[in-house]
């Protein structure tokens, strides 16, 4: 199955299953600027489980929505796993979700390194039972592509937090 097919499946499952649980989410996006968010609202009925989105561009941005420590950001960068789990920690404690995921890369088709190369997307879910992290090394597929990907691992993330 495409990520386009796994998208909307995903989404629906995932507005199913909260609102059967009683849950609410939040997003905080940096790299796909919306798109998990966007996802979600496409499902008659997320207004029942989605609370809000953050789009958190820029470090500004993360340290003024989502709490993220600047020291955090100078130690260890925008695309990090330090950062995503602030970013997710810092989602669900602002909104009082249930749950809140975090998406913070390099989709290029700039800005990669040696060490941080375009692709690479780090990610966090927080949660009741704590904080998971997950980071993914797509490569230089496109900037599409990686952001796509990105949503389908994000939406994942949210589907695996019910599951914990």
């Amino acid at each position: 199955m495409s990520a386009n097919e796994r998208i909307p499946a995903l989404a629906r499952e995932i507005v199913e299953r909260y609102t059967a649980a009683g849950w609410t989410l939040a997003t905080a996006e940096s790299c796909t600027g919306g798109l998990v968010a966007g996802a979600i609202t496409e499902i008659a009925g997320s207004s029942a489980v989605l609370d809000r989105g953050f789009v958190t561009y820029s470090n500004c941005a993360k340290i003024e929505l989502l709490g993220v420590m600047e020291a955090a950001l100078d130690a260890h960068g925008a695309v990090s796993q330090a950062v995503a789990r602030q970013m997710a920690e810092g989602a669900r404690e602002r909104a009082g979700v249930t749950v809140a995921v975090s998406i913070t890369g390099i989709a290029g088709p700039g800005g990669g390194t040696a060490l941080k190369p375009v692709g690479l997307v780090h990610f966090a879910c927080a949660g009741p039972k704590g904080t998971v992290h997950r980071e993914e090394r797509f490569g230089d597929i496109g900037r599409a592509g990686i952001r796509e990907r990105s949503v389908v691992v994000a939406l994942g993330l949210l589907v695996s937090a019910l599951r914990a």
